[in-house]
């Protein structure tokens, strides 16, 4: 226990208004992380919407241009268009916490002519099939993203709903005693002080009557 004086008491009684301000801080920040969790939220399951919905478009018209173009033609202009896509991954913050970003260093969704061949030459289908794909990479792309910040700000409001909790139930209830305890301790000696001197007093006037 801590020793009962009046310097600790009010040691006590700032470390009490701290522990509430933090509480308060904290508070904040879970709230607007939470916000900033369910904007998230919206994107990432329209991404992931996206990457389903593309993936089939893609597969059917990969199908149909096998179909017409032929295997061996598909894998050389698969080649022809080939290209190095190159990505950063950057640190962002948010309310003090960092989280990853992706940031493409070229364009995933290219133009027919950008590709690397005749497309003129190709069916509707070709073009159809390499739209997609790329636009599926757009979407992967953008998922990946929107599920590292996701996953990085739901940890985060588990993790400050804990330090919240800790203050609130444990530090705070246990400060809050103390300085109870500590308050009834020395209000308890200054009547037993104020007693004494009384006696003394009432005892001295005693003497000086009676001598």
């Amino acid at each position: 226990m801590i020793h009962p004086t009046r310097t600790n008491l009010l040691l006590l009684k700032e470390k009490t208004h701290s522990v509430s301000n933090s509480i308060g801080i904290l508070k904040a920040r879970k709230q607007a992380l939470i916000k900033e969790f369910l904007d998230t939220a919206r994107p990432l399951l329209r991404s992931r919407e996206d990457i389903r919905s593309t993936y089939g478009k893609a597969l059917r018209e990969l199908a149909l241009s096998l179909g017409h173009e032929g295997k061996d033609t598909i894998e050389s202009l698969t080649v022809t268009a080939a290209r190095d896509f190159g990505i950063d991954i950057i640190e962002k913050s948010i309310w003090g916490l960092k989280y990853k970003d992706i940031v493409t260093r070229d364009r995933p969704v290219r133009e027919p002519e950008e590709r690397g061949y005749d497309y003129l030459s190709t069916t509707p289908h070709l073009e159809e099939c390499s739209y997609h794909f790329e636009k599926l990479l757009e979407a992967m792309i953008k998922n990946a993203e929107f599920e590292n910040k996701f996953k990085r700000i739901g940890a985060e409001i588990l993790r400050t709903t804990r330090k919240i909790r800790v203050l609130e139930e444990l530090v705070f209830p246990e400060i809050t005693r103390q300085v109870k305890t500590i308050t009834q301790f020395i209000a308890e000696r200054e009547r037993e002080s104020y007693f004494r001197l009384k006696r003394f007093k009432e005892m001295g006037s005693g003497k000086a009557e009676y001598p």
